[in-house]
């Protein structure tokens, strides 16, 4: 399983480099808040909007933990159950806290959320 799991995030990062990086980056903290605030919120197409964000949150964090030997080279301890809930309302916390960093790319501020919300005790 863990094989397949490298290689879906060997293929995300290989399709991540070949986009052009103002296409990357485009897809802000605000873009990323819109689909997690509506898988709370609305009952209709939140399943929908809620399976956007977790995805990408998923996406992040595998690639993440891949990279960074598990999170040990930020001192970054990640949740081992209900770890898309928990990075997401981390999100959504920190989101409201720092708004006004809500153009920033959506991979940065969840970097900043896991480095304050999941710092390793």
């Amino acid at each position: 399983m863990k094989s397949i799991s490298q290689l879906f995030c060997a293929l995300a990062a290989a399709v991540v480099l070949w986009l052009p990086a103002e296409q990357v980056a485009a897809y802000s903290a605000q873009d990323l808040y819109q689909p997690c605030h509506e898988g709370d919120a609305d009952s209709r197409w939140g399943a929908a909007a809620e399976a956007e964000c977790e995805q990408y949150i998923l996406g992040f964090t595998d690639a993440y933990l891949l990279l960074t030997d598990g999170g040990k080279a930020d001192n970054i301890c990640l949740p081992e159950q209900n770890r898309l809930d928990e990075v997401r309302w981390a999100f959504m916390r920190w989101y409201h806290k720092h708004f006004d960093d809500r153009a920033q790319p959506a991979g940065e501020g969840l970097h900043k959320v896991l480095k304050a919300g999941f710092a390793c005790p």
